[in-house]
């Protein structure tokens, strides 16, 4: 049987299509930081998405998924960390810092989630993989870049708060390694508890520190914001790290600062700069040696069991348990692997965990 291609793997439309939705509503949210606190408008955003997402679930009809205490306890982790302490280091970190410096420091996300998934969860990666990486982090760093930095005392910001800022970025790098323990979970649901948990940390913060509401046309449209470039991203972003792994699909994601720019260009009558263009040409080539990867060898898979959406008959090999009464099409229930071994291109996703 000839398997899917990893360059059309499903992952990678969902990563850019996540890329893309936060990076276009980056300019809406700066327009709207102008309107609130940045903590009242954190808050709002997620609720937006949290209670966003519920919303459609329940359309839907959708059931809570059935998770194992393993699987909990990642999620529970990946909430703590990416929507409880992350927000509120971040917040600590602005409210001391020029934002343009922040900005510069969040993309240390999409390296601490790549190290920690190479080096502490074991993803795989070779030298095509790392190079791609490095091209994609330094045109999200040179986009970055103020250009019109402040200099003398205007530029002397505290260490704490820069520490700030690179300690959000690593509990939302574990965030984004742990989510992918739970990344064959219902995507909505997950980016809708997260939204939900991370929006109401926020908010309470934003309630103490003295914010009040906004009226209800600038809470529409954080909520409303929110939904999409926090929300539906989100659930895009699980499922690339269900095909992809952590590392490749904070890679693909880390080009949303440039679709942040050229929305702005588009439509905010912003200029185009040579950053703009250098940035654009470092994540084309990052991107094209991602999408280039052919990482295929023989590799045995061990016995394993959970749940999760699945097609018959099997698109990738994987899922060739019998049914009875015969069944085709796309269900979700409790199944088993059986041991296989066998060779063909693949990414490391839930099914390919192994060794190297």
């Amino acid at each position: 049987m000839k398997l899917q291609t990893a360059r059309w793997k499903p992952g990678v439309l969902a990563a850019f299509g996540s890329a893309f939705l936060f990076g276009a509503g980056t300019p809406l949210a700066k327009w709207l930081l102008g309107q609130m606190s940045p903590w009242m408008l954190a808050g709002l955003l997620y609720l937006g998405s949290g209670i966003g997402l519920g919303l459609y679930r329940q359309l839907r009809g959708a059931t809570r998924p059935r998770l194992n205490p393993g699987e909990m306890r990642w999620l529970l982790a990946a909430v703590l960390c990416g929507g409880g302490i992350a927000p509120v280091l971040l917040m600590f970190g602005l409210s001391a810092m020029p934002a343009s410096h922040a900005a510069l420091l969040l993309n240390a996300e999409a390296v601490l989630t790549a190290l920690l998934a190479w080096i502490v969860f074991r993803e795989n990666f070779d030298r095509r993989i790392a190079t791609g990486m490095a091209a994609i982090v330094a045109g999200a760093l040179l986009l970055s870049w103020p250009q019109n930095a402040p200099s003398g005392a205007q530029a002397a910001t505290s260490l704490w708060p820069a520490l700030a800022v690179l300690l959000a970025c690593f509990f939302w790098a574990l965030d984004n390694n742990f989510t992918r323990k739970v990344a064959l979970t219902d995507a909505s649901w997950i980016a809708c508890v997260k939204g939900l948990a991370a929006g109401t940390t926020n908010l309470l913060l934003a309630f103490v520190a003295g914010a009040a509401l906004p009226n209800v046309g600038k809470l529409s449209a954080a909520m409303g914001v929110g939904f999409f470039a926090y929300g539906v991203s989100l659930a895009l972003f699980v499922m690339a790290l269900r095909h992809l792994g952590a590392s490749r699909a904070g890679a693909y994601f880390s080009t949303a600062p440039f679709v942040g720019a050229l929305f702005s260009v588009l439509f905010l009558a912003e200029p185009i700069t040579w950053p703009l263009l250098a940035a654009a040409l470092l994540m084309a080539l990052g991107i094209w040696l991602h999408l280039t990867e052919h990482h295929a060898h023989a590799h045995q898979h061990e016995v394993l069991e959970h749940e999760h959406l699945h097609a018959h008959p099997s698109l990738d090999g994987h899922h060739t348990h019998e049914h009875a009464p015969a069944f085709e099409g796309q269900h979700s229930h409790r199944h088993s692997h059986e041991p296989m071994t066998h060779s063909h291109a693949h990414y490391p996703d839930a099914h390919h965990r192994h060794d190297h």
